[in-house]
């Protein structure tokens, strides 16, 4: 069972407490259905002090725990907070001993707009990328010129510290947590419950110190790069290896030890991810989609889709198509 808390102050912004908990409810309640078993995630309510916790919009929330009471975590959740961060900042000054300790213990943590702050001020963001809500960019560089401050990403990572620029962000994130946790299936059924249309990719969003792994095998990341770069062209797992000068045998098991995927299934998922974007964003039909995918048949192409979606490429295209505005008559 994953354990993951949020951490709860007076001027925290509500939807960025209770949207990331419902995301990872339904997907421990999914898991649950599939594994035939208990919880998969534990969520809990953290406040400096045992008591009611009134928001300044007025919900009252039950904590589950104080700050210094809390368990080991797989994940802390740091709300946005509302309006001017640097009350709440002064509040918790106190507490930031608290966010230390998670992230020297490499807990995974997470901060949504101006909740960076409480992560700057604990000293977390030194020479770290990061990124807050757009409206505070300017107070966030002068107060923290030690941050590399990534204005064009809504999403940072640097480590185990993960910072978000708004509410819909950490929705994306949650999904991709999601998918670390449960897979590829279980992650899309949760998008889908949560509106598809909002929602980029991880790895299309956000602004990542590392390369697109947290391994350090040279070779395997050359291999995640060959294929990023010809995602388009038809593909056998020993032409890879001979461009790596590797036997396949010895390919499949140091991508499989770096990355936990065989390199067949690292190419479905960018594939799948290619073709979710051009599904989105063009009107090409899905035998022209398989194409662009190195796939010569549309059939396979749509069951593969299927397997990893939970749903056909078309019926997809309808979702996240949903709510784009179009006119109902004439002038």
């Amino acid at each position: 069972m994953y354990t993951a808390a949020t951490l709860l102050y007076p001027h925290a912004l509500a939807t960025s407490v209770t949207l990331p908990m419902e995301i990872l409810q339904a997907a421990s309640q999914m898991a649950s259905a599939r594994l035939r078993s208990g919880p998969q995630v534990r969520m809990l309510l953290a406040a400096p002090e045992s008591g009611l916790l009134t928001l300044s919009s007025g919900l009252t929330l039950v904590p589950d725990t104080t700050y210094r009471e809390l368990p080991v975590l797989d994940l802390l959740l740091l709300p946005a907070i509302w309006r001017n961060p640097v009350p709440t900042i002064n509040a918790l000054s106190g507490s930031l001993d608290i966010l230390r300790r998670f992230a020297a213990a490499g807990t995974r943590i997470c901060s949504v707009g101006t909740g960076s702050c409480l992560l700057a001020e604990a000293g977390l963001l030194d020479g770290q990328v990061a990124t807050t809500h757009w409206n505070y960019f300017d107070q966030f560089a002068r107060r923290y010129p030690q941050v590399r401050l990534k204005t064009r990403h809504l999403i940072t990572q640097s480590g185990n510290i993960y910072c978000v620029g708004s509410v819909n962000s950490i929705a994306d994130l949650m999904v991709h947590i999601s998918e670390e946790w449960f897979g590829g299936r279980i992650a899309r059924a949760v998008e889908n419950q949560f509106s598809p249309e909002i929602r980029r990719s991880f790895r299309a969003a956000a602004y990542q110190t590392e390369a697109d792994s947290s391994h350090h095998d040279e070779t395997v990341i050359e291999a995640q790069q060959w294929l990023r770069e010809n995602l388009g062209q038809p593909l056998t797992i020993a032409r890879l290896a001979a461009q790596l000068d590797l036997s396949p045998r010895t390919l499949n098991r140091r991508f499989r030890q770096a990355t936990g995927l065989s390199p067949q299934a690292y190419l479905q998922g960018l594939r799948i991810n290619h073709a979710r974007e051009l599904l989105k964003h063009s009107n090409l039909g899905v035998a022209e989609i398989a194409w662009q995918l190195g796939l010569q048949d549309a059939s396979y192409f749509s069951q593969l889709f299927r397997r990893h979606c939970g749903m056909s490429p078309l019926s997809y295209r309808e979702a996240v198509r949903g709510k784009l505005f179009a006119p109902t008559g004439g002038p």
